[in-house]
């Protein structure tokens, strides 16, 4: 029987998580990845600039190995870029121009997106600053095939005590937030757990960048000295850009 959290009866879905991309992988013609706080963020940004994005799931040790065989500059942790001035790390704010391949890691996120793509689905990257175009490119492609679905996939965070998913609320409203123009698209067919996505994202839009600031992910950040991190996140719809995953590397779609 197949799994009920795979959401078959509609034609676009949202889940959370790694797990819930495993439950949803090889059910979906199209999956958003939708990581706000910072991986989807910096990986439009990063695409925004022309770059190609190799994401990284392993440890420092593998990013580094890819990033020699590609050629690619190995992004790093923010703290040790903050220590660094002029390194490229997982925050947006320290991206520039001229980085031709970036190896980002990520294990959520990374881990996300190839679970999605190993299941067939066509995989792109989703923040608030490219939701629009992300729902542009994705109701171009449902309205030619009215047999194809898309499911969002809202990474969350983790708990640190025991590594468990934490439901995050900025992720939520960047899924919400592609969902909501998806339906501006002409998009329908939208599980109730797409539509409470699309629902809380209108709810707060006029207030977007202080509802980032508030929250506990964004809270998180300010006080370790990333609050511009939240900013840019917060840039809604400043971003024509879609990243698509093709093989093992994210670029324009």
């Amino acid at each position: 029987m197949t799994s009920p959290y795979a959401q078959l009866d509609h034609r676009v879905r949202l889940e959370w998580g790694p797990a819930g991309a495993a439950e949803t992988a090889g059910h979906a013609t199209y999956a958003v990845v939708v990581d706000v706080l910072s991986f989807t963020t910096t990986l439009s940004v990063a695409v925004d600039l022309g770059t190609e994005v190799l994401p990284n799931r392993g440890d420092d040790e593998s990013a580094g190995a890819v990033a020699h065989d590609r050629g690619a500059t190995l992004a790093a942790g923010r703290l040790e870029a903050r220590e660094a001035p002029g390194v490229v790390s997982l925050s947006p704010a320290t991206l520039t121009g001229g980085i031709e391949r970036l190896v980002l890691p990520s294990p959520n996120g990374s881990s996300i997106s190839f679970a999605l793509a190993d299941g067939g689905a066509r995989v792109v990257g989703a923040a608030l600053r490219n939701r629009t175009a992300v729902a542009d490119w994705l109701g171009e492609r449902l309205l030619a095939d009215p047999a194809a679905t898309v499911v969002v996939i809202a990474a969350g965070e983790r708990w640190g005590s025991d590594g468990s998913l934490r439901p995050a609320l900025e992720d939520l409203l960047g899924g919400g937030a592609v969902i909501s123009a998806l339906g501006a698209a002409g998009v329908g067919g939208w599980s109730p757990e797409a539509a409470a996505a699309a629902y809380a994202f209108d709810a707060v839009r006029d207030s977007l960048p202080d509802v980032l600031r508030a929250c506990s992910s964004g809270q998180e950040l300010i006080g370790r000295g990333f609050g511009e991190d939240v900013d840019i996140a917060a840039e809604l719809d400043c971003s024509r850009h879609v990243p698509v995953l093709d093989g093992d590397a994210f670029v324009r779609g």
